[in-house]
């Protein structure tokens, strides 16, 4: 049995304690920093349960993240990933949706993807979409290598 965070061996009664409350195995040190994050506000349930579940998949992901502009939900470095968990109010309101196209554009300029993840599609999805931003994640990483190692600027 070992932390989904750190991979170190944890005992039973952590393992047990820890599926049960958070629904994955977490060290007892990655269990306070969750609590510590939820204690914060600064991570949803829902980009917790999506970030929980792309690590399962064996994705190298980073919780809440600042990118020296903003706090990112979820980033994955090393597909040049941002992922952003958003609930209802991101659509209906325009001042948020300029925000976070403003936010979107910042990244973009940095080399980085977004993308822009609906709570309800995480409530009622949730393997399914982990499973798709996994494949996506693949493949944008091989894009990245492809490029990386062309000897023409715009290789495709």
């Amino acid at each position: 049995m070992y932390c989904l965070e750190c991979d170190c061996a944890i005992q039973k009664a952590v393992y047990n304690y820890s599926t049960d409350y958070f629904g994955v195995p977490l060290c007892m040190q990655h269990q306070k920093w969750i609590i510590q994050k939820i204690e914060q506000s600064s991570v949803t349930e829902e980009s917790l349960i999506l970030y929980f579940l792309l690590k399962d998949n064996g994705v190298d992901a980073e919780l809440e993240k600042y990118d020296g502009h903003k706090s990112v939900d979820i980033v994955i470095e090393s597909a040049k990933v941002h992922i952003e968990v958003d609930g209802g109010h991101h659509n209906y309101n325009s001042k948020q949706a300029l925000a976070d196209l403003k936010r979107t554009f910042y990244s973009f300029k940095r080399g980085y993807i977004t993308l822009r993840i609906p709570n309800s599609l995480i409530k009622k999805e949730p393997e399914e979409t982990a499973d798709y931003i996994t494949d996506f994640l693949e493949i944008n990483q091989r894009r990245i290598s492809k490029r990386r190692y062309s000897p023409f600027k715009f290789a495709r």
